[in-house]
Formats: C-alpha cells, sequence, structure tokens
C-alpha cells in the first residue's frame, strides 16, 4: 500500500496527469481491498484516499 501511494505522489510530482491518474486509481483499488479485510480503519482509507485526490485535483487545476 505504502509502495502504491509513494508511486502516486511521485507522479504528481513530476506533473504527469495521466500517469498520476492511473497511479492514484490502483492505489486507492489497494487502499479499499486493504479496509475491506480489515487491515485498515475504513476513515483511515478514506483519508489516505481524500489526500491522493486533493494533490491530484490541485495537479489537474493548476
Amino acid at each position: 500500500m505504502r509502495t502504491e501511494i509513494k508511486k502516486a505522489l511521485k507522479a504528481i510530482e513530476s506533473k504527469d496527469k495521466s500517469g498520476a491518474q492511473q497511479a492514484c486509481r490502483q492505489a486507492a483499488s489497494i487502499i479499499d481491498r486493504l479496509a475491506g479485510k480489515g487491515v485498515l480503519h475504513r476513515n483511515t482509507a478514506s483519508r489516505y484516499k481524500s489526500r491522493l485526490n486533493s494533490r491530484l485535483r490541485a495537479l489537474a487545476s493548476a
């Protein structure tokens, strides 16, 4: 999970919009899967996804 989040953040920092969208989608999928299994609390998973999406929206608007 942390690796996928790091990949998404790296893509956002490099200003690669399509790559960042794909990486965020992949990270969100893994986060959701872990929350469903009980590895992560659902609020923690939601927070991770929200923070990724806010950075992605900032990249899209810039």
